[in-house]
């Protein structure tokens, strides 16, 4: 809506700038026509006055042109000031493009209804006074092609809010998908797994145990599935504990700054996905994070062992390295995935992060 906004403001202006150059030039031709004495000096007054309050609207429409729309008798009476130079001058004079910016501006800040009334007073200015045919044919096309213009501005207006009120549904999809597959559904498939074990097992001090671990990851799952639908990521957490508690060596280098909760939430999502991914995919029996901060950047490293990544799961939209892709993008970070260096076998999931702009 402001792009829109603008836009109409810049095309007011406009209008006010051409009657800035067309008005010296034509009072000349109006002062020469009129009769000394009296008439001279209302006709000087007329056009200064008018152009005094082009160069108004036009230096500060922000500040005068709401006027201008809660008070439409001012543009009245500026056509009834450019009418009485008309008189002394002639339609067809540089006047006569002034007379034109009237029903202009009328569509433009009035829209169809404002541009009708004062296109067809203007009309009947020009016609009376002799403009003939093509200039009060030209005052009926300005009033209709400024309210053209202000409709088409606000129909755009309203296509870009549908659009992006149209974004913000597919990225809160893409959220609800992406924390679905990182938070919930991982929980609700080792609940599952448990609840399997539970099933088949005789032993009562392990039907015990598993029990727990069921209730444990149903809990973790009402937890979660309650993040998820209200976005709770306000509170800071531990991000170094988390980390430490996933299933890998972890190896940390220098000092973590205390990090805003949502960006230690994608970090350690992130992570989690990656060794997850070692883990499922990569069939890996050793996974290495490393965290490290050098200067001004954050770097966390996932590495492992294992058969690499199949090669179309990068490339293919696979939801999770496109979640991690997407958290990356969302913190402004740099995420790359591919083969350990020096030809070692495996793969490494590397993510930097410039802390500058988040400590």
């Amino acid at each position: 809506m402001r792009l829109e906004a603008n836009a109409l403001q810049a095309l007011c202006r406009q209008v006010f700038a051409v009657r800035l150059v067309m008005i010296p030039l034509g009072a000349p031709l109006a002062l020469g026509r009129t009769a000394p004495g009296a008439p001279t000096y209302l006709v000087a007054t007329s056009a200064a006055l008018t152009f005094l309050l082009s160069y108004a609207l036009f230096r500060d429409w922000e500040r005068f042109g709401p006027l201008l729309l809660r008070h439409r008798w001012l543009l009245a009476a500026d056509m009834a000031v450019g009418a009485l130079l008309l008189v002394t001058a002639t339609p067809s004079s540089p006047l006569g493009l002034v007379a034109l910016g009237t029903p202009l501006l009328s569509g433009l800040v009035y829209g169809w209804r404002g541009s009708a009334v004062f296109a067809a007073a203007q009309t009947v200015v020009v016609a009376a006074l002799g403009g003939g045919l093509v200039l009060s044919f030209l005052c009926v096309l300005s009033g209709a092609a400024g309210s053209s213009v202000r409709d088409f501005l606000f129909r755009l207006s309203e296509t870009r809010a549908r659009l992006a009120a149209a974004e913000a549904v597919r990225e809160e999809r893409e959220r609800l998908a992406r924390e679905m597959h990182d938070s919930v559904s991982k929980t609700l498939h080792g609940l599952a797994l448990a609840a399997d074990a539970l099933a088949r097992t005789p032993d009562p001090a392990s039907i015990r145990a598993l029990a727990e671990q069921v209730a444990s990851a149903a809990r973790r799952a009402a937890t979660e599935s309650r993040a998820l639908l209200t976005d709770l990521r306000a509170e800071p957490f531990p991000l170094l504990p988390a980390l430490h508690a996933l299933d890998a060596e972890v190896r940390v280098t220098g000092a973590l700054p205390a990090l805003p909760a949502p960006v230690s939430h994608h970090v350690l999502s992130i992570a989690t996905e990656a060794v997850e991914n070692a883990r499922r995919h990569a069939e890996a029996s050793e996974t290495l994070l490393t965290v490290s901060v050098t200067g001004t950047h954050l770097t966390v490293s996932v590495e492992d062992d294992g058969r690499g990544l199949p090669a179309q799961l990068p490339s293919a939209g696979h939801f999770g390295v496109r979640g991690m892709r997407e958290r990356a993008a969302a913190i402004g970070a740099a995420l790359s995935l591919g083969p350990r260096p020096a030809g070692r076998p495996g793969t490494r999931v590397r993510l930097s992060l410039p802390l500058e702009g988040i400590r």
